[in-house]
């Protein structure tokens, strides 16, 4: 069949799944025209996929980063400071000093600062609101803003950044902005941030300072290293659990016995989440470049070819998942790969269970009545997995 699965206008209305589903039964792997530049190979199934995670000496995010569009040269050097975008061994060097601040038991000891920050928000909530960004947008920037120690005054500002870098394909969204202007400067309060914090003699009990004081492979992060960190970690720490929350809240509206369930049995609520995130993962893709010519699905890969993840085709792969296309909370086992494998497995993945959880338990404690206001409206992105507007009305 013919199709553009990377055309942003397509993912409007929601998921290409019927297409998604027969691709697959066509084969793993596609050979994907693009506009304006070289093709990709589109990775479409659980397997396939989780081979190209799991070698990163044949499929690269670090030769030119993990997006379908190849960067500029000068764009792509800055972002290599990103976790995201690289591989082993250097990737290694980085994580693995990082990874012991975001364990399940580090990151368990912020559930009473989350769930006093989402009680403080919800009590803010009356009647009739737009959920995704008087709700949902709100709360994670406030946790990411607190773990990092950034001003309370500018927690608004972080989420600014964080949503507009993500944007880019959705002009309502974007208006004047420049999401690569955006992005650049995110980094830079980062850069000053850091080095602020090294010229204060009093040590901080929060992110930035465990970092800063951190060894990584022998020598302290630089200011330009934090950057790259605090970008990667904020924006996915932001919009992408704006997402699963806003996701989440229109399944389970369009599931009402589910959300009875949950309303009767709040223990349920931590499978929920990983049905929201398998069903409505927040990212459509990632991409890895090939290093040498190999052989994916079947299929020869020349060296420097675009390999494309497709996380949503994935995620309904039949071979894994019984019934893929239904939304279950009960549903065991559920591999999904909405936080990636292997190397790049999502560093801060407990936190954002954490606030999945404690979120919905909250809301489901204040509000008697949760129901919908409206229709709701999708990012125009072939990216980013999301709503851009969810009315809501609530009842006490």
């Amino acid at each position: 069949m013919t199709v553009d699965i990377y055309d942003p206008d397509l993912y409007v209305d929601g998921p290409i799944h019927e297409i998604f589903a027969d691709l697959r039964r066509a084969g793993p792997v596609h050979w994907q025209d693009m506009p304006g530049e070289p093709g990709y190979w589109a990775v479409l199934t659980h397997r396939e996929l989780v081979h190209v995670a799991r070698n990163p000496r044949l499929f690269s995010a670090e030769r030119a980063g993990v997006l379908l569009e190849n960067p500029p040269p000068k764009r792509l050097e800055r972002s290599r400071s990103m976790l995201l975008m690289m591989d082993p061994p250097r990737h290694t060097v980085y994580r693995k000093p990082l990874a012991g601040h975001f364990t399940t038991r580090v990151i368990g000891r912020l559930e009473e600062r989350v769930r006093e920050l989402t009680r403080r928000l919800l009590d803010e909530v009356d009647g009739t609101v737009e959920f995704v960004h008087e709700v949902a947008g709100v709360l994670p920037s406030q946790v990411v803003g607190g773990l990092f120690g950034i001003p309370e005054a500018d927690w608004p500002l972080i989420r600014r950044w964080a949503e507009q870098s993500t944007s880019s394909q959705d002009p309502e969204l974007v208006g004047d902005l420049d999401p690569a202007a955006e992005l650049s400067a995110m980094a830079g309060y980062a850069i000053e941030f850091a080095r602020s914090r090294r010229a204060d003699s009093h040590p901080r009990d929060d992110l930035t300072s465990l970092v800063l004081s951190g060894s990584f492979g022998g020598k302290p992060m630089s200011e330009l290293e934090f950057g790259g960190f605090f970008t990667q970690l904020v924006t996915a720490g932001n919009d992408t659990t704006k997402t699963m929350l806003s996701s989440g809240l229109r399944l389970l509206l369009d599931h009402p016995d589910q959300l009875r369930e949950l309303r009767a049995d709040p223990s349920l609520i931590p499978g929920a989440v990983e049905e929201i995130l398998r069903y409505a993962n927040p990212l459509h893709y990632f991409r890895r470049t090939a290093t040498i010519d190999t052989e994916l699905g079947g299929v020869p890969i020349r060296v420097g070819d675009k390999v494309a993840m497709w996380y949503t085709s994935a995620n309904r792969d039949e071979s894994v998942f019984t019934d893929p296309q239904r939304f279950d909370i009960h549903r065991n086992p559920n591999p999904h790969l909405s936080f990636g494998t292997a190397h790049h497995f999502c560093l801060g993945v407990h936190l954002a269970r954490l606030e999945g959880r404690v979120f919905f338990e909250e809301l489901l404690r204040a509000f008697t009545v949760v129901e919908s206001a409206g229709s709701a409206r999708r990012i125009r992105s072939n990216l980013v997995n999301g709503l851009k507007t969810l009315p809501i009305h609530v009842t006490r």
